[in-house]
């Protein structure tokens, strides 16, 4: 009987251990997996944070991504900004330069900097680049539209002289639309670019940018303020084909790397080296302005570069371009080097 007693007491004994330890085992694997989820909500939160993502609205199921970007600038680029600005300072002391602004993004690390990023500036011959964009759009609405005839019958006038002018299309000629898309990117001609706003769809125009998160441009006003950041979305979505189709984005790319301004970007590359840009004159009498905007390749380390300045002299504001453009290669080439 005695035996049986203790038998009891000791069963009793093992039973309330084995609840207690299950107890306190459920109790710290708990406690462990929410203090893991917790860590993973946090992270996600800062990771959500330390981004500004820029999604393309007007879709009933969709939302297409166009654009992810650091919040911040970054860190490794620090020593070519300061580098940019002490050549936009050496300007300035000679009086060659009012007043410049740069943007830089880095594709490898989808990194950026940028320079005096609130001044706005008249951008001329850059707003062929969403013009081109414009027709791409509306062709993929109406197939076939880029091979549609125009025929240039009048020339037209214009109350500013482009310093840089090349090629131009001739009187009493047909051109199709992508022809007249080749002369005004390629050759920068006004009298394309001229014949083409007579045919775009001004709503489509407006939409460009409006869909980017920028505000519609007057059709009715020559000129369109912005900033050197806001423009490189342009130069970005054809990069990333996030806004036209692949195709598209190709053919447009294909036409900015046959632009025939040489005497900025390209002229501080090595020959040979692969280059898409736009070049655009601005400004009055009293002050000039001339920009350009650039996808550089160079081995595993693609840049943009978007470049706008101010000054007295036009024909000296090409020297002010190629100088930091230099700047921004020779950085970016000893990173790369350094990175192998």
């Amino acid at each position: 009987m005695k035996d049986l007693f203790l038998k009891k007491i000791s069963f009793s004994y093992v039973l309330l251990i084995t609840i207690a330890s299950c107890l306190l085992t459920y109790y710290f694997t708990n406690s462990i997996k929410n203090k893991e989820l917790t860590n993973v909500e946090n992270n996600a939160q800062s990771t959500a944070s330390s981004y500004n993502i820029k999604r393309l609205n007007g879709y009933n199921y969709i939302k297409p991504l166009l654009f992810v970007d650091n919040v911040n600038e970054s860190e490794n680029l620090a020593s070519v900004k300061q580098s940019i600005v002490e050549v936009i300072d050496n300007f300035k002391k000679t009086n060659t330069l009012t007043s410049a602004s740069v943007y830089l993004k880095e594709y490898a690390g989808n990194e950026w900097t940028t320079i005096n990023p609130d001044e706005k500036y008249s951008p001329g011959s850059l707003l062929k680049v969403p013009e081109l964009i414009t027709f791409l759009k509306m062709n993929e609405e109406k197939p076939g539209l880029l091979d549609k005839e125009l025929l240039f019958d009048r020339p037209f006038t214009s109350d500013k002289a482009p310093v840089y002018l090349s090629k131009s299309i001739q009187l009493g000629h047909k051109y199709t639309i992508r022809e007249l898309l080749n002369y005004m990117i390629e050759y920068s001609d006004n009298n394309a670019t001229m014949l083409l706003n007579n045919n775009i769809d001004v709503d489509t125009f407006k939409k460009v940018f409006t869909d980017f998160g920028l505000e519609a441009p007057d059709w009715s006003s020559s000129n369109y303020p912005i900033t050197a950041k806001d423009f490189s979305l342009f130069m970005r979505s054809l990069y990333n084909a996030s806004y036209l189709t692949i195709k598209d984005s190709e053919f447009a790319t294909e036409l900015l790397g046959r632009t025939d301004f040489k005497q900025g970007i390209v002229k501080s590359l090595p020959a040979g080296t692969k280059i898409v840009h736009k070049f655009g004159e601005g400004g009055d009498p009293l002050e000039k302005q001339l920009h350009e905007s650039a996808i550089v390749y160079i081995k595993d380390k693609p840049y943009l570069v978007t470049i706008m300045t101010k000054g007295k002299d036009m024909k000296m504001l090409p020297e002010v371009i190629r100088q930091i453009s230099k700047t921004i290669y020779e950085n970016m080439v000893s990173q790369t080097v350094s990175s192998l």
